[in-house]
C-alpha cells in the first residue's frame, strides 16, 4: 500500500462525503461507508478491519462492533437521527469482552449526517463535525493513514524506556534458553523492525504492531510469523509468492543483507508477546503498573542515536563478572560525543559554508566535499559516534540545500539529492553483536535524516532498498592493519572512544594486543589499553606500518608501468618503476598527513610515566596535538551512567592553524576554551618536554625504596565523613588520625584522613573498637594478598 500525502487524503473525503450525503439506514449501508472512509485513507479494510466483530459485553450479552480494528479502533454506526452520546455508551460496553492488546484508542460512532472522534487516552478532546467538514478534519484521522505516532506514553525518558525494554525481551528469551549469537541477531531485526513501523519505512504505520497484534494471544504462533516477515523483507516485492497473505504487502524488500541470513527463531510464550507488543490500554485497566509496557508502544522514530551503545550496555551487564572493566566500554552521551567533533572537523565545516552559502559555485562544491569526507572509528561499539557524525554532516548538508534555494530553480536541480551517504563511515569492533547494531543504528539514523529534511522541502528520501552501508568490520583494531581496510587515499578522520583499560586490570590477550603494536618500543609495560588506537593511528598517518598495503603499491606499479610502456620506451624498466614508486609514496604520504585524529581517553594518558613512553613515540612519528579537552567528567547515556575522568586528545601530521585547550574549573564544571600556541603531551600551553622515568634521585636526598602507596584495602584511609562517624563513636581515636595528601588528594583538592598508629600503644589501641576491627580487616587483606 502506497502512503497518501495529507492533500491527496483532503481530496478523497470531500469526494466521499459527496458520494454518502444521503446515507441513512445502520443495516443497509454501515459497511459499504465505512469500506469507503478507510478507502479515503488508503488502507484497505481486509488487512485489519473487521465488520459485524462478535464480542460479550457487560451482563454477559453478545454483541457485535461494526468496525473493528484491535489495538486502534472501535466504530459504532447507528442510522440519521439516532442519538450519538447512547452510540458511544453502546461501543464501551464493548470493551469488556476486548483483550488487554485489543483495546482500542480511538472510538468513532456516526449516525452518517455526523461523525464523533473520541480519543479513549484523552490526549486529543473530543471532536464531532457534520459530514461535509470532513476534509477540513483530516489531520485527526491521520493515524488510519500512520501520520500519528500510536499507543505512546511519556512518562518516563524516552531513551531510556527504550533500553530498558529491550533488554526486558531479551532477558525474557535468554530465561527460556533462546540464548547467544541467534538471540543478538533476533534483536537487531526487530530493533529495525520497531523503528520502520514508527517512522513510515513500513507504510501504513503500525503495520508491525498490527502483524504481532493479530498472533495468537498466547503467542504460540508468533515466532512463525516474524520468520515469515524476515523472509519476506528480504525477498524482492516480483519475487514473492502471488499467494502470499496481504498482510504483508506494507513490507518492503530491505535488503542490507541485514535478513538475510537464516537463523532460529524463538518460541514465544505469552509475557513474550506481551513485552513485544506491550498493554497500551494501561491507563484503563492498570496495566501500566504491572509492568506490562511493550517494545511496540516506544516512539522509535524519536530515539537519540546515541541510545543504542546504552542499549547494548544494558544487555551485557546482565552477562556474570564485571565485563564493562574487561571491555573497558563507556558508553557516551551526545553532548561528550560533540565535544570531540566539533573541533576535529564540524567547527570548520560550519565555518567554511558560513563563507560560501552566498556563492551558488562555492556552495555546489561545499556539498561535493561533504559527500566526499570519510571517517574511521576503530573502536566503533555501537557505533554512537559514527551515528552522531553522520547525523551532523547530514544537518549541515541540509543548511546547504536550504541556502541553494534562493538561487533558484536550476540551482536547486543540481541539489535535488542529498549528497552525503551511510558509506562514508567506516568502524572497527571486536565484539560481534555492537558492530550488528552499528551497522543497523547508521540506517535509522540515516532515515530520520531524510524525515528531517523532508519537513523542510515537503517530501523526504527513502532509501530503501538499503543498497549504501557503513564499512563495520568485526575484529580487533589493533591487529587489523586500517589502511587496508580504509585506504589512505579515501580516509579524512579518525575518532572515538577505544576502550581504556589500565595495564593493571588488562588480560593477557590484551597485553599481547599492545605489544603487537608496541614492537621496539621500550617501557611499554605501564601504558594503558587505550594507548594502542593512539600509536596505530599515528602510524597509519605516518605510514610507519603498512603491512599488506605494500602488495597494492606493487600492484599499482606493475599496472601503471604496462600502461605506460606501450607509450614509452625512453627508460629503462627498473628505472620507470623506482620513478612509479617514488610518485605513488609521495602521494601515500600525502594522503596519510592530512588525516586528523581525535579519541577520548583516561586521564592517565597524559599524567605521570605513561606520557614519556607514548608520547615520546607520538612525537617520533611527527603528531602533534591540535586541540585538547583537560580532566573532565565522562558521563554517559547507559543505565547506571559510569563516569569516569576523561581527555579528548586531536593529533596530526600537520600542525593546526590554531590551536584550541579547554579546561574545567572542577571535571563536572563547564568547559573554558582559549587559543593557545602550543598544547604539550601534558595538556599545558607550554613548549614540548617529556619527563622519562629515572631510577634515581636528581640530586643528594634519600633514594626512593617504595612510594606512599597505602597497601590497607582502604581500611586504614578515611573521607571526611567516615572520620566524623569515627570520631562519634570513639572520640579516643582523635589524636591517631592525621591529614593524607597523595597524588589524588593533591591534584583534586581532596580532603582524606588516615589512621596512623606507629606509636599507639597497644593498651589504648584495645580500648579502640573500631579502630581495632579495621586493623583486623586491614591483617585480613593483607594475609590474602599474594
Amino acid at each position: 500500500m502506497t502512503t497518501l500525502t495529507l492533500n491527496e487524503i483532503r481530496i478523497r473525503a470531500g469526494a466521499f462525503a459527496k458520494d454518502f450525503v444521503d446515507a441513512t439506514r445502520e443495516n443497509a449501508e454501515s459497511q459499504i461507508f465505512w469500506h469507503e472512509f478507510f478507502q479515503v485513507f488508503g488502507l484497505p479494510k481486509r488487512r485489519v478491519i473487521s465488520f459485524e466483530h462478535n464480542v460479550q459485553k457487560l451482563g454477559n450479552k453478545a454483541g457485535r462492533i461494526d468496525a473493528f480494528w484491535p489495538g486502534t479502533l472501535l466504530v459504532e454506526q447507528k442510522s440519521r437521527g439516532k442519538d450519538l452520546d447512547a452510540a458511544f455508551t453502546q461501543g464501551n460496553n464493548y470493551f469488556h469482552g476486548l483483550s488487554n492488546d485489543e483495546l482500542p484508542r480511538y472510538v468513532i460512532v456516526s449516525d452518517f449526517a455526523r461523525i464523533r472522534l473520541v480519543d479513549v487516552e484523552g490526549e486529543q478532546p473530543p471532536l464531532e463535525f457534520d459530514l461535509k467538514d470532513l476534509p477540513r478534519h483530516i489531520e485527526r484521522f491521520g493515524f488510519i493513514a500512520g501520520y500519528e505516532p500510536r499507543k505512546q506514553r511519556e512518562d518516563v525518558p524516552l531513551n531510556q524506556r527504550a533500553v530498558d525494554t529491550l533488554g526486558e525481551l531479551h532477558d525474557l528469551l535468554k530465561a527460556d534458553g533462546f540464548t547467544g549469537h541467534r538471540l543478538e541477531v533476533l534483536l537487531v531485526r526487530l530493533l529495525f523492525c520497531l523503528f520502520a513501523d514508527d517512522t513510515g519505512i513500513f507504510t501504513p504505520k503500525g503495520a508491525f504492531e498490527d502483524l504481532v497484534t493479530l498472533s495468537k494471544p498466547d503467542g504460540s504462533n508468533l515466532g512463525a510469523e516474524l520468520s515469515r516477515l524476515f523472509g519476506v523483507l528480504n525477498t524482492k516485492p516480483e519475487h514473492r509468492q502471488k499467494s502470499l497473505d496481504e498482510r504483508f504487502d506494507a513490507f518492503p524488500y530491505v535488503n542490507g543483507r541485514l535478513y538475510a541470513d537464516k537463523h532460529d527463531i524463538p518460541e514465544f510464550s505469552s509475557a513474550m508477546r506481551a513485552k513485544l507488543l506491550g498493554c497500551w490500554a494501561a491507563g484503563l485497566l492498570g496495566c501500566w503498573a504491572a509492568g506490562l509496557l511493550g517494545c511496540c508502544g516506544i516512539a522509535w522514530g524519536a530515539i537519540s542515536p546515541a541510545v543504542f551503545g546504552a542499549m547494548f550496555q544494558k544487555i551485557i551487564s546482565l552477562e556474570p563478572g564485571d565485563r564493562r572493566r574487561q571491555m573497558g566500554a563507556h558508553y557516551t552521551s551526545e553532548a561528550n560525543i560533540l565535544k570531540l567533533i566539533k573541533p576535529l572537523f564540524l567547527d570548520e565545516l560550519e565555518a567554511e559554508f558560513e563563507k560560501v552559502k552566498r556563492n551558488k559555485n562555492q556552495l555546489f562544491e561545499f556539498q561535493k566535499k561533504l559527500r566526499h569526507l570519510v571517517f574511521l572509528d576503530p573502536a566503533c561499539g555501537c557505533g554512537n559516534f559514527l551515528v552522531i557524525t553522520y547525523r551532523e554532516l547530514r544537518r549541515l548538508e541540509l543548511r546547504v540545500l536550504q541556502a541553494a534555494t534562493s538561487f533558484g530553480s536550476i540551482t536547486r536541480e543540481v541539489f535535488e539529492q542529498t549528497g552525503v551517504n551511510v558509506d562514508q563511515f567506516y568502524g572497527i569492533e571486536v565484539e560481534d553483536f555492537p558492530a550488528q547494531i552499528a551497522q543497523v543504528a547508521m540506517w535509522l539514523v540515516d532515515h530520520q535524516m531524510n524525515l528531517e529534511a523532508g519537513q523542510f522541502f515537503g517530501d523526504w528520501i527513502k532509501r530503501i532498498p538499503l543498497d549504501k552501508s557503513a564499512e563495520i568490520r568485526h575484529g580487533n583494531a589493533l591487529r587489523i592493519e586500517w589502511a587496508d581496510f580504509c585506504p589512505p587515499g579515501k580516509l579524512n578522520y579518525i575518532l572515538g572512544n577505544p576502550p581504556f583499560i589500565v595495564y593493571s586490570y588488562q588480560t593477557a590477550g590484551q597485553k599481547e594486543d599492545l605489544a603487537f603494536v608496541t614492537k621496539g618500543i621500550q617501557g611499554v609495560g605501564v601504558l594503558d589499553y587505550v594507548c594502542g588506537w593512539y600509536l596505530k593511528a599515528a602510524q597509519y598517518v605516518s605510514g610507519s606500518q603498512v603491512g599488506e598495503a605494500s602488495r597494492d603499491r606493487k600492484e599499482f606499479a606493475d599496472v601503471a608501468f604496462a600502461a605506460s610502456k606501450a607509450k614509452t620506451r625512453k627508460k629503462p624498466v627498473d628505472a620507470a618503476i623506482d620513478d612509479l614508486f617514488i610518485s605513488f609514496d609521495k602521494q601515500d604520504a600525502a594522503n596519510r598527513k592530512r588525516v586528523r585524529c581525535a579519541f577520548v581517553s583516561t586521564n592517565s594518558i597524559t599524567q605521570g610515566e605513561q606520557v614519556g613512553v607514548l608520547w615520546g613515540e607520538m612525537l617520533r612519528m611527527g603528531m602533534e596535538i591540535d586541540f585538547a579537552h583537560r580532566t573532565f567528567q565522562w558521563s554517559n547515556d547507559a543505565p547506571g551512567k559510569a563516569a569516569v575522568h576523561c581527555v579528548i586528545v586531536g593529533f596530526g601530521a600537520l600542525s593546526a592553524r590554531s590551536k584550541q585547550l579547554w579546561s574545567y574549573a572542577d571535571v563536572k564544571a563547564d568547559a573554558v576554551g582559549a587559543k593557545v600556541v602550543q598544547i604539550n603531551p601534558y595538556l599545558v600551553d607550554a613548549p614540548i618536554a617529556l619527563i622519562q622515568k629515572r631510577r634515581g634521585p636528581i640530586c643528594a636526598v634519600p633514594e626512593m625504596i617504595k612510594g606512599s602507596q597505602p597497601t590497607d584495602g582502604g581500611n586504614l584511609l578515611l573521607s571526611d565523613d567516615e572520620r566524623t562517624d569515627l570520631l562519634l563513636k570513639e572520640p579516643g581515636a582523635a589524636k591517631w588520625i592525621r591529614s593524607f595528601l597523595g597524588a589524588e588528594e593533591f591534584l583534586q583538592g581532596i580532603k582524606r584522613w588516615c589512621l596512623w598508629l606507629k606509636d599507639c600503644p597497644p593498651g589504648e589501641l584495645a580500648k579502640l573498637k573500631v579502630v581495632k576491627a579495621r586493623l583486623q580487616k586491614v591483617r585480613e587483606m593483607r594475609s590474602a594478598s599474594t
